[in-house]
């Protein structure tokens, strides 16, 4: 039997709290004590997308519909989202953090992780650091960002420490607590544990935290029927794995892109168009960026539905009805091609164009509400052929010349008309799992 790691904290997860919410009620002080949602779009059927703790208070959440919210508490300040603002906060928080100690992770946009070495692992010491991590937000970025701070000996400890305390909370799981101070918890709260995966456990008669933990090495192996079931037995007992509750890398990134929920003006057939449009347009600026040719192009396009339709739908054989966080019921209509790999945009144009011609007809059709466009089958310049004969109408120096100007003044500068009635639509969106990279004067 191996020896009880030592009682030290190898990670610091830094979860910033309500962080959309609490970047409006930096910038503008007279929200700040208000409840405050943050929304893509100033419509009663979208979802906030973020709350303040003072809105959290009263029952509104991420996920709460607009209409909801504001019936909850009609002086709701709502908040169409700028997720500029938020990437440059998180930009200048990681930056406040670095003062105190090195950021090695950051997992998403409102997370950080530091590594800690040699005596700063000892308890005493890490708590300082936390203590000075929170100091130097509060200094140098504004006093309106608070943060949560998990101390543990791995990474996917410290994350649940993280979430255990909030706002502002600073807790500790130490290997000589453990597995205890975690048995409270619910299953839903680890990392990795959704809403099916806990399905999942329940179906195999796992129920409660001591129920999981009372299992062995060999029994976490059978119950995720994976070594991720195994580490998962060593990281919650504080020990290591070697990769200290990273997650697993997927390899080289095969794809890339945008979506968005159409805002009132744009739910028709020619708005939703310019808004595919602008998603390609940007989506294609940033596989040259990144340096990528792409093989493939998927358009996925929702189309919200009346009652009687979805109804009729429903009792259509074969009929499927979705049913939208916001509430929409919707059927979805999507598509790819492949071609010879490009990065030009307007070769991807005509590609999306050509999908774009194929998409379904009718009443039910007419009224769509989200759209999506992505870039597959990516691969990296360097394994680029380049073709025999010239490239026809010098399609890369068009869109290399764009790019210069776009990268100068804004990334909607220069673009083919078809966007131009979505030009101001689709601003960048962050997806909490992925941080926007700073293009020139944008974020995208």
């Amino acid at each position: 039997m191996s020896p009880p790691p030592p009682d030290r904290f190898g990670f610091l997860h830094i979860d910033l709290n309500s962080f959309f919410a609490s970047v409006e009620q930096q910038m503008h002080p007279e929200w700040r004590g208000r409840p405050v949602a943050v929304v893509p779009t100033l419509a009663d059927t979208t979802c906030c997308i973020a709350a303040s703790y003072e809105a959290k208070a009263l029952g509104i959440k991420t996920g709460t519909q607009v209409g909801e919210a504001k019936r909850i508490c009609p002086q709701i300040v709502l908040v169409p989202g700028n997720h500029t603002d938020y990437a440059k906060y998180s930009k200048a928080i990681s930056d406040a953090v670095e003062t105190v100690c090195p950021v090695a992770h950051n997992p998403s946009i409102d997370e950080m992780v530091c590594q800690l070495l040699g005596r700063e692992q000892e308890p005493p010491r890490a708590r300082q650091i936390s203590l000075a991590i929170k100091q130097a937000i509060y200094a140098n970025v504004g006093v309106a960002l608070r943060c949560s701070i998990g101390m543990a000996p791995n990474r996917y400890l410290a994350k649940i420490a993280s979430d255990m305390q909030k706002p502002d909370g600073l807790i500790g799981l130490l290997p000589s607590q453990l597995p205890r101070a975690i048995a409270h918890l619910e299953l839903r709260d680890l990392p990795g544990v959704g809403a099916r995966m806990e399905a999942r456990l329940n179906r195999k008669g796992i129920h409660t935290m001591p129920q999981l933990l009372a299992l062995d090495r060999k029994g976490m192996h059978q119950l995720w029927d994976s070594v991720w079931g195994e580490r998962l037995y060593h990281w919650l007992r504080g020990e290591e794995t070697g990769d200290d509750g990273a997650p697993v890398s997927t390899g080289v990134q095969k794809s890339l892109g945008h979506s968005h929920v159409l805002a009132p003006e744009h739910r028709s057939p020619e708005g939703s168009w310019a808004v595919a449009h602008k998603l390609l347009h940007k989506a294609a600026m940033r596989l040259r960026m990144e340096h990528f040719y792409a093989g493939a192009l998927s358009v996925a396009v929702r189309y919200q539905l009346t009652r009687q339709q979805a109804e009729q739908m429903s009792s259509a054989q074969g009929g499927r009805v979705r049913q939208h966080f916001s509430g929409i019921k919707n059927s979805g209509w999507g598509m790819e091609a492949r071609f010879r790999d490009c990065q030009d945009t307007l070769t991807l144009l005509e590609v999306l164009r050509s999908l774009w011609a194929q998409r379904p007809q009718g009443p039910q059709f007419n009224r769509p509400f989200f759209v999506g466009v992505t870039l597959r089958n990516l691969i990296p310049e360097s394994e680029h052929q380049a073709e025999l004969f010239a490239d026809p109408g010098n399609r890369s120096q068009l869109s290399t010349t764009m790019d210069k100007l776009n990268l100068k003044y804004g990334h909607t500068t220069l673009h083919f008309a078809g966007m131009l009635p979505a030009r101001q639509a689709a601003p960048t969106r962050i997806a909490f799992t992925q941080i926007p990279v700073q293009y020139g004067v944008d974020y995208m």
